[in-house]
């Protein structure tokens, strides 16, 4: 088989990345092959499980029109700048045009070194692989913009971290890798050159619709914000933590990438932090939106030569255009928690109605998917308040809150089976919880079984589905099941 590459990025000027082939591993095994996925990608998923694509997903054969690139960029990580990072264990093999018309990138994660390594191996242990699978697909799933796993693949050999784990590779599918550390990389060289070429780039490949505009780099950074503000709460309307919210981790098309050490809440708690390199809770849960802003900040910072011939007045046109930014995330969150609540119109009271419900789990250590999961049959019968009731410490709390919230549900006309449907497509009844991914990532490890991997992604494909099967995926974990630390994929 042919893959059908057509290269964009590969075409650009040379100091936009390295070439570089992938280091050959020695002994690969096909763990999983994302067959919807390869063929929404036009790529023939048999051909991808036989011995000659085995070879492609394990960075062994480089195929017919393939064009290997390490990409540069910068970042600022945890608030402090790093002029070059790039990546120092991906490789970017060429972009597809799927079935539906978008152009992606196919890149293969943990793939050996290159120019970018900074003295690392390049290599991914399999842990952090089937973290990045799991999640992606599980978001995918949850209908949240995000980069897609299109195989995992055992390489036969060992790398070296706190101890001798087996190696894997990660085939990596989004529809960009620009970051907005891409941006960085190029402004802080002085090189206004670079930057302009990189924003017509992007206008071209992902917002073709404000090419024509008057002012169209003030509206590339108004369309990057918009999507930004739309994927983080999107996070937060299911516990998702990013972890590591650097610049060189925000993508410019509004996908979620790079999933290291990256949680979703149990009990919901707003200053939650999983990440074990996170400190001083920097990228907690409900600072999300700060940093997202933060970041966005940045991008905009890049782009001053672009928005106007004198400063002050390119500095009012970003500071223009990121005003935007809290009314647009403020108002996807709580059309998010409506939706999570059941309210199908808008009353400026539902703010405060949400909040006191987040408050009340809060102090109550209540699971955060649960609960919302639960309030759906609630909704549709009081008499089954039970089981949200059993997740507070203080169910007098819930019942206060409750019967505001029938008050307010008597407002609107919807039939107690067209809200609980309406809350079931919002509230997803199974996400990846952290226990449930270490305990995979365990069995892989150690014993080599991939058999509780398969059935955690069978799970995860139906989030918003009531699997009796498998209602035990559904459960928050025991005490001494509880992940109090996840760790960067490097």
């Amino acid at each position: 088989m042919t893959i059908p590459f057509d290269n964009s990025y590969a075409r650009m000027p040379e100091r936009f990345f390295a070439r570089i082939d992938p280091t050959p591993v020695p002994a690969p095994r096909l763990i999983r092959l994302n067959r919807d996925l390869a063929r929404m990608l036009q790529l023939d998923p048999d051909w991808l499980a036989s011995p000659e694509g085995l070879a492609v997903l394990a960075g062994n054969r480089v195929p017919a029109g393939a064009e290997p690139i390490a990409t540069a960029y910068a970042g600022h990580q945890f608030g402090h700048l790093v002029p070059q990072l790039g990546d120092g264990r991906a490789i970017l093999l060429g972009e597809v045009v799927g079935r539906d018309g978008i152009r992606r990138d196919i890149q293969l994660k943990g793939s050996g070194p290159t120019p970018f390594s900074r003295r690392g191996d390049g290599r991914a242990a399999l842990g952090p692989v089937l973290r990045e699978y799991i999640v992606s697909e599980a978001m995918a799933a949850l209908g949240i913009p995000t980069t897609r796993a299109l195989a995992a693949v055992a390489t036969g050999d060992r790398v070296v971290r706190e101890r001798l784990l087996p190696g894997a590779i990660l085939t990596r599918v989004a529809s960009s890798h620009i970051r907005v550390g891409t941006f960085q990389y190029f402004a802080i060289r002085g090189d206004a050159e670079g930057v302009k070429r990189l924003a017509d780039h992007v206008i071209a490949r992902h917002y073709p619709e404000i090419a024509a505009e008057e002012h169209p780099y003030a509206a590339l950074l108004s369309a990057v914000i918009a999507r930004q503000a739309a994927l983080v709460a999107q996070w937060l309307c299911v516990g998702f933590i990013h972890g590591v919210m650097n610049t060189d981790n925000m993508s410019v098309v509004g996908e979620t990438i790079d999933y290291g050490p990256c949680a979703f809440l149990d009990a919901y708690d707003p200053a939650a932090v999983f990440s074990a390199i996170d400190e001083h809770g920097r990228y907690a849960y409900g600072n999300q939106p700060m940093i997202a802003h933060w970041n966005l900040v940045r991008l905009a910072e890049t782009l001053l030569p672009l928005l106007a011939a004198e400063t002050e007045e390119a500095i009012r046109v970003a500071e223009e255009r990121l005003a935007g930014f809290a009314p647009l995330f403020q108002a996807a969150y709580q059309a998010g928690l409506r939706r999570k609540l059941g309210l199908f119109t808008a009353r400026d009271d539902d703010v405060v109605l949400a909040g006191d419900l987040l408050t009340a789990m809060a102090a109550n250590r209540a699971d955060f998917t649960l609960t919302f999961r639960r309030l759906g049959a609630a909704a549709a019968d009081p008499a089954r308040d039970g089981p949200v009731r059993d997740l507070f410490i203080d169910p007098t709390v819930y019942d206060a809150w409750a019967a505001r919230w029938r008050q307010r549900l008597a407002t609107e006309p919807q039939t107690a089976d067209e809200r609980r449907r309406a809350m079931d497509r919002a509230n997803p009844a199974y996400i990846p919880r952290n226990h449930r991914i270490e305990a995979v990532i365990e069995a892989a490890v150690e014993r080599d079984d991939f058999a509780p991997f398969a059935e955690l992604l069978t799970v995860l494909a139906g989030p918003y589905e009531d699997q009796p099967d498998f209602a035990r995926y559904a459960a928050p974990p025991e005490e001494h099941e509880r992940v109090h630390r996840t760790f960067c994929g490097t």
